[in-house]
């Protein structure tokens, strides 16, 4: 009785009753979850150097984190999670122009903390360091001389039992490397397979956003086939998940321009250093204004060539699910519908 006193006496004090604060505070704990969950999966992949996960890991981490973060906040902010797919809602009449910055700016912020959640969580504050633990044991040979372990210290494969060293500073010996064999910004926000154009990132960054949004739309469109109520974030991560496996090589299919950003953004003020921004010809604009482009262009598509042709009903027209309900509260992840039915 005691605790349940105290909850009721701690939500009558903490209680937001202004509808905008709550849905930028559920909007941005969502999107804290996404991203937390899809940047620990290729953490915990590049820091291993693939012992304990490998790309299917995660795409998959980063698929099933769209789910949680729908499940999340879906009944309250709609869940969008992704600039995109807060423009896809705009252009459907179903989130006010206004909101628009709003939401992107909570969901970017979203991102940059979840980035900075996992930067705590696999570097630590200590630095690399070795030590003579294993002296004469055998590992280096008996008799070893300190300067000869320091200098084998780097080495993962001969030392990485005697180096207590968190797993980034341990993976990359300390630095914080934006580009060569042992770079670490990746982790957090996304790069160009070296064969790739600015021109073909930026069009398979199109693409790969239009064919969300387009899923997101279907899946949500009660006047088409539709899932069962309350399963629609499974089947967008589903869709998530389809689209990474199938056209993540190039850049790893960040659809997304505030997972990208914020997190790039952080890279950036903890050490990382201004290549995330000048790395592979200025690459970091392509994943924030591709995918708007791709949100347009996949809105477009789907209510030309099947929401527009649903026959009349009820005054009915739109697409996505909740086309008369105010637009916050009828989104989904990175770019889907209503989840409020």
């Amino acid at each position: 009785m005691g605790s349940a006193s105290f909850l009721k006496r701690a939500q009558a004090l903490l209680h937001v009753r202004n509808r905008l604060l709550r849905e930028c505070l559920a909007e941005l704990l969502a999107v804290f979850v996404l991203i937390l969950i899809t940047l620990s999966g290729s953490a915990q992949m590049v820091t291993s150097s693939g012992t304990k996960g490998n790309i299917l890991t995660s795409y998959l981490a980063g698929a099933l984190a769209v789910m949680v973060a729908v499940y999340t906040a879906g009944g309250v902010s709609g869940a969008h999670l992704n600039p995109a797919f807060s423009l896809c809602m705009c252009l459907l009449g179903q989130l006010p122009l206004w909101k628009f910055p709003i939401f992107v700016a909570v969901q970017t912020l979203g991102s940059f903390i979840a980035a900075g959640a996992v930067y705590a969580l696999y570097y630590g504050m200590q630095k690399p360091m070795c030590t003579p633990a294993l002296w004469g044991q055998g590992v280096h040979g008996a008799g070893v001389l300190p300067g000869s372990w320091l200098r084998m210290c780097p080495a993962p494969a001969r030392v990485h039992w005697l180096c207590p060293a968190d797993a980034i500073q341990f993976y990359s010996n300390g630095t914080l490397a934006a580009s060569g064999p042992l770079e670490t910004a990746s982790i957090f926000a996304t790069y160009p397979a070296k064969y790739l154009s600015l021109s073909n990132g930026f069009l398979d960054q199109v693409m790969g956003t239009a064919l969300l949004i387009v899923g997101i739309l279907a899946i949500t469109d009660t006047r088409n086939k539709g899932v069962p109520k309350g399963l629609e974030p499974v089947a967008v991560a589903l869709l998530v998940f389809s689209i990474e496996v199938s056209m993540g090589s190039n850049c790893g299919c960040p659809m997304n321009p505030a997972r990208d950003f914020g997190p790039r953004l952080f890279t950036y003020v903890a050490g990382w250093g201004a290549e995330v921004f000048s790395r592979d010809n200025a690459w970091w604009w392509v994943p924030v204004v591709a995918p708007l482009l791709g949100a347009a262009v996949g809105t477009a598509l789907y209510q030309l060539l099947v929401a527009f042709h649903h026959p009349a009903e009820d005054g009915g027209g739109g697409g996505a699910r909740g086309a008369k309900r105010d637009s916050s509260s009828t989104a989904i992840p990175l770019g889907a519908g209503p989840w409020d039915k």
